[in-house]
Parts: structure tokens; sequence; C-alpha cells
């Protein structure tokens, strides 16, 4: 998966609004019922709604109980202190955040300080990610469990991981099957039976 398709999943996950409206209306969707809606009194629906109305100026958006200030600076002392990958408060913590802060960072309070304490939580997870990506390459390692990574952080250590596995196997192939290093597919387009050299 790509990023846009992570970001999609997390789109589904649900977070509290207060509305701005009334609608006793309840409206069926594929991944179950939501409202009515209560102007002052706040309902649970999916993070895309919640955007939707939002970026209409019809709700406020509530912080998920994790996006607490207190809790993901004590998340980033506990990653720090970790050799391993420690559990998530959320699984989509990324690619929510981005989503809540582009439409609604002035409905959190500390929106500044809890967006830079994700920011280090995701700098840490990513170069710890890269730093264990080095030890398997030099351990010549052909498989590896890496418990709590989010889809998003898998996403972004693929591209580099893919690409170091593949030129460490390209080097450690034996000489007769690396046909990359065959000379006769170096030879230049002059040198092909029936081309000409001249002008």
């Amino acid at each position: 998966m790509d990023p846009a398709e992570i970001e999609f999943i997390a789109e589904q996950e649900k977070v509290s609004i207060i509305p701005k409206f009334t609608d006793q209306r309840i409206i069926h969707l594929i991944s179950g019922d939501i409202g009515p809606f209560r102007a002052g009194i706040p309902v649970v629906v999916p993070l895309w709604v919640a955007i939707h109305l939002r970026q209409r100026k019809k709700c406020t958006i509530v912080a998920p109980d994790w996006m607490d200030l207190e809790l993901l600076e004590e998340k980033l002392e506990e990653e720090k202190n970790s050799r391993f990958f420690t559990k998530m408060p959320n699984d989509h913590y990324m690619g929510i955040t981005h989503l809540i802060f582009e439409v609604a960072a002035q409905d959190i309070d500390n929106s500044e300080r809890i967006r830079t304490a994700i920011k280090d939580l995701w700098d840490l997870r990513v170069s710890k990610a890269r730093s264990s990506a080095d030890t398997f390459l030099k351990g010549g390692g052909r498989h590896a469990g890496i418990d709590y990574l989010t889809q998003m952080e898998i996403c972004t250590l693929r591209p580099l991981l893919l690409d170091a596995l593949d030129t460490t196997y390209r080097l450690n192939a034996p000489l007769e099957d690396a046909s990359f290093l065959n000379t006769s597919s170096f030879v230049s387009q002059s040198q092909q039976p029936g081309s000409s050299s001249s002008r």
C-alpha cells in the first residue's frame, strides 16, 4: 500500500465531534449508522465525516484520547528507552494527526506541542527502523520479525529495504548467475552485427 491508501484506511477511524446543527435523521453507511446530531452534544463519527463537516464549519473535532500531550511525552520517553519498538496508542497515529491538524488544528488544545511530540515520535521510530534495517542487512539476515511498526512506518521503510536487499542479492550472486555482469550486455550499439559506423 502507498501512503494515500493508508491515509484512506485511517479515515475510517472513529472520532468524537461536537455538532453545530441539529438533525434527527440517522444516516445509514456501509461502516455503520451515524446520527442523530444535536447541537452541542458530542457524537461519534468516522474521521472522514468529521473532516467533511468541519470543512463546512458544521462541527468542532474532539481530540482522540491518545492525542494527549502528557501521554505522548511519556510514549516518547518509553520509545527512547527501549531497544525495540513499543506499541503505539493508535495504529494510524500519524495519518489521523495529519488529517485532523490539516482542517481543525484550532480545535485541539496545545496543538503545536502535540504536533511536535508526534513528529518527534515519528522521527525516532523511523530512525530506529532504519538502524534495525542496517543491522539486519549487515548481519546477512534473510527474514526478521518486527513488532508494533505501523502501516505508514512500514510503507516508509519498504522502498529502502527492498532496494538494499535486491542490491545485496545481486552482489552476492554466483558469477555464473549474475547475468547483469555478462560483458555481452555491455556491447555498444555501434558494435552490434549489421550496425553501421558511418554517418
